[in-house]
């Protein structure tokens, strides 16, 4: 049987399947929250039904630009006046397990920015909510998403440097307090300093680079050296009047030993007296190579210095990998969504114990700087 058309005769479109419009609230209206917003919003099948945010003036502002029908002080009135799907929670550390757990439980799937809690109490319970519920539970680590990074995890993954067994990985400000006085610096309200905040972000790739190890024991330190005496802040970070002592480290390092022996070591810094810009790095060491990612600025590049170092023929045989700008809180929302189209099948894949197993890691980090050991894990 012939496919050819008759004259005049024009194919018919393909037909698409039916997308369900996805109704998604967002908590929080800072630059998070604002990140949230645009990635919804630029997206297909996917309505913002809910704002929520104390900020009268900007809330209202937000709801305007993205057209967004209801719009409330607080997550509480959000959720019980329903209508929902999904929602984002881009608010304080301290408020993320409560608005997870309240929003898992009314059946809704949710996405939280990093870390996932205070510690790994609260992230087991986020856990254990979106189980029992049934629903994703993600949570926002943008920065494995940017293209250098990426490029980097493909090098590996094809074996590029051989089997890597020393990295290390680093975020490093000088004067970078976020906030200084505010929720940022209160151990209650953030759960801790840099290590938790930006270090985090630092083990997340760190792992999901090196095929995510497992993490055996911890050694780590903690300093307060800056920010007790109200140095390490500058203008982007002190838009907040100080309204709480600073009560946590402004730098912390972290020895990492991994199964099988390798080596990871952590650094996190708001402050110290180094070169301006911010620095977000990482090193890796292989049987076979090795490699060097370094992005600076301030902020930060959107494209690092990504090198490779290997041998071919008993000659050095160095190369730069191709690296294109990151999709950041874009590629988060997208993958969000997309788990939470692909269906109960799926959902059980994204119940936040990545994020879970890194607070782990965190919480033993602060441990061992506490008590001056090492801990396992």
């Amino acid at each position: 049987m012939s496919n050819e058309q008759s004259p005049g005769q024009q194919a018919s479109a393909p037909e698409q399947p039916r997308v369900e419009e996805l109704r998604v609230g967002v908590v929080g209206i800072g630059w998070a929250g604002q990140q949230h917003l645009k990635a919804y919003d630029s997206l297909a099948g996917v309505r913002i039904v809910s704002l929520a945010g104390m900020e009268q003036e900007l809330r209202e502002s937000l709801q305007a630009e993205y057209s967004i029908p209801n719009a409330f002080a607080g997550w509480e009135e959000m959720l019980e006046h329903g209508g929902l799907d999904a929602i984002s929670v881009a608010v304080p550390t301290f408020l993320h397990a409560p608005i997870a757990i309240a929003a898992l439980e009314r059946g809704l799937h949710v996405l939280s920015e990093k870390p996932i809690a205070r510690n790994a109490i609260e992230g087991r319970a986020m856990v254990d909510a979106a189980r029992k519920a049934g629903r994703v539970l993600d949570v926002a680590f943008n920065h494995r998403r940017r293209g250098d990074i990426q490029a980097l995890k493909e090098v590996i993954d094809d074996g590029g440097v051989g089997r890597p067994y020393y990295a290390k990985a680093s975020w490093l400000r000088r004067s970078g307090i976020p906030m200084l006085g505010s929720w940022f610096t209160n151990p209650e309200l953030a759960g801790g300093g840099p290590l938790a905040d930006i270090g985090v972000h630092a083990l997340d790739y760190a792992l999901h680079l090196l095929g995510e190890p497992k993490v055996v024991a911890v050694s780590a330190t903690t300093h307060s050296e800056l920010g007790p005496r109200g140095r390490g802040g500058n203008d982007r970070y002190t838009a907040m009047a100080a309204s709480n002592a600073f009560g946590v480290e402004d730098f912390a390092s972290a020895f990492l030993r991994l199964e099988g022996g390798g080596t990871l070591l952590i650094e996190a810094g708001w402050a110290s007296y180094r070169e301006t810009d911010d620095i977000l790095d990482f090193m890796v060491y292989g049987t076979d190579g090795g490699a060097e990612l370094k992005v600076q600025g301030t902020p930060l590049a959107p494209v690092g210095k990504l090198r490779v170092f290997t041998e071919k023929d008993g000659e050095n045989a160095d190369y730069v990998p191709a690296a294109l700008p990151g999709r950041a809180h874009q590629a988060v929302v997208d993958d969000f969504v997309a788990a939470v189209r692909g269906g109960a099948d799926g959902w059980g894949r994204h119940d936040g114990s990545q994020a879970l197993y890194r607070a782990q890691i965190i919480d033993a980090c602060y441990q061992s700087a506490q008590e001056q050991r090492e801990v396992r894990l």
